[in-house]
């Protein structure tokens, strides 16, 4: 089909479609270009000035009387109001009231008689007709325009934090086990449902549907206190990694039953019938022939477990404690921003380092991502 014979509802479908991606991609794009800029930038302006000169307002202190030098007859005090940061300063002033009130290059009579000069390049000098005398030196206000700075010092000082390699190993022992666990449970519940016909399947179907919409948050303490009881008298202790793994897969397993089920459902009933009367039981066409086909709806809930498992920060909490040697990554990085205030610099590398692993398992599982989905929510049986 030709453009020219495209017609506008197709028009429209892929301008929303573009619409869609660029919403979903621009919230990444401005955190990662966030996060690469310089902190002092960052703090001023948005990630979306980024590539343009930025104008900020700042306040330099000069050297104390004890620093000046006699020269022709006067007295000087120098420096750099921009103490070795690139940019032009376009204008200053001496009094917060007026902190602009002479261009660069211009010279300003302070209040004690001495005579201050800022250049563009930020450079000063303070002379005066006699010896100047304080201990504190002559506050300069000014305005610079900085060209664009972007360093890697930001995810310096994150990953050189103490502890965050052992949480994010904590994070990889959680996530991993308690995105393949509720799959091996939920793929045998879903073959079940689908194609073995026993009492009370229909009943089963029902509950698993209306756990769907089951709060986390209701049921997280009376599970723990279930789970708390079940290893005391077991002897098993309270913040266990097998805790947090079947807290995970209790709470992931009715989605993941509900989607597997679903696409089961739909496979052609013609390649079970022949392999039974090949002989084949329903272990071996579930191993031989339901799993491989089933793989696009695996892949599908594998994404949403694992995002789910490695960006948790209240079940970790709750079920593996705040320990140091039991914190995840995303428990380590509240921890480290607790500690440094509201830094924006450190917020936004923090939050880019905890998305780049799901960020890898989703584009190396997506192209099974809609197929899985769109295939169960179609087809049932």
């Amino acid at each position: 089909m030709t453009p020219a014979t495209r017609s506008p509802l197709m028009w429209a479908v892929h301008l929303s479609v573009l619409l869609l991606v660029a919403l979903w991609t621009m919230p990444t794009a401005g955190l990662l270009i966030s996060s690469l800029r310089d902190k002092d930038q960052l703090a001023v302006s948005g990630w979306w000035t980024a590539l343009a000169t930025s104008s900020r307002n700042a306040v330099a202190r000069a050297p104390s009387a004890d620093s000046q030098v006699e020269r022709d007859g006067k007295f000087v005090i120098s420096g750099n109001v921009l103490d070795g940061q690139a940019g032009q300063v376009s204008a200053f002033g001496f009094s917060s009231r007026e902190p602009a009130a002479f261009k660069a290059g211009e010279t300003a009579d302070l209040n004690g008689g001495e005579k201050l000069t800022v250049q563009a390049d930020g450079s000063f000098e303070i002379v005066s007709d006699t010896r100047m005398e304080g201990s504190r030196g002559q506050r300069i206000f000014f305005t610079a325009a900085a060209p664009p700075r972007f360093t890697l010092d930001n995810y310096r000082e994150v990953l050189s934090a103490e502890g965050i390699g052992a949480s994010f190993i904590n994070s990889l022992t959680v996530a991993v086990p308690s995105t393949v666990i509720p799959i091996l449970i939920a793929a045998f519940a879903a073959y079940a449902l689908a194609w073995m016909p026993f009492p009370g399947r229909a009943i089963l179907i029902a509950v698993v549907v209306g756990l769907l919409v089951v709060p986390l948050q209701m049921s997280l303490i009376p599970l723990l206190k279930l789970y708390n009881g079940v290893g005391a008298f077991l002897g098993v202790p309270a913040k266990t990694y097998m805790g947090i793994w079947l807290a995970h897969t209790g709470f992931g397993l009715p989605l993941a039953i509900y989607l597997l089920r679903n696409y089961m459902a739909g496979l052609p009933r013609e390649i079970m019938e022949s392999a039974r009367v090949d002989g084949a039981s329903d272990f071996d066409i579930f191993v031989k022939i339901i799993l491989p086909l089933s793989f696009p709806a695996l892949a599908s809930f594998a994404i949403f477990q694992f995002l789910w498992t490695w960006n948790d920060l209240l079940v970790a909490i709750v079920f593996l404690g705040t320990g140091q040697d039991q914190l995840v990554l995303t428990g380590r990085l509240v921890n480290l921003l607790g500690s440094r205030g509201g830094n924006w610099e450190i917020l936004t590398a923090s939050a880019f380092i905890t998305i780049v692993v799901p960020l890898i398992v989703f584009f190396a599982l997506q192209r099974y991502l809609v197929r899985g989905l769109l295939a169960g929510s179609v087809k049932g049986g």
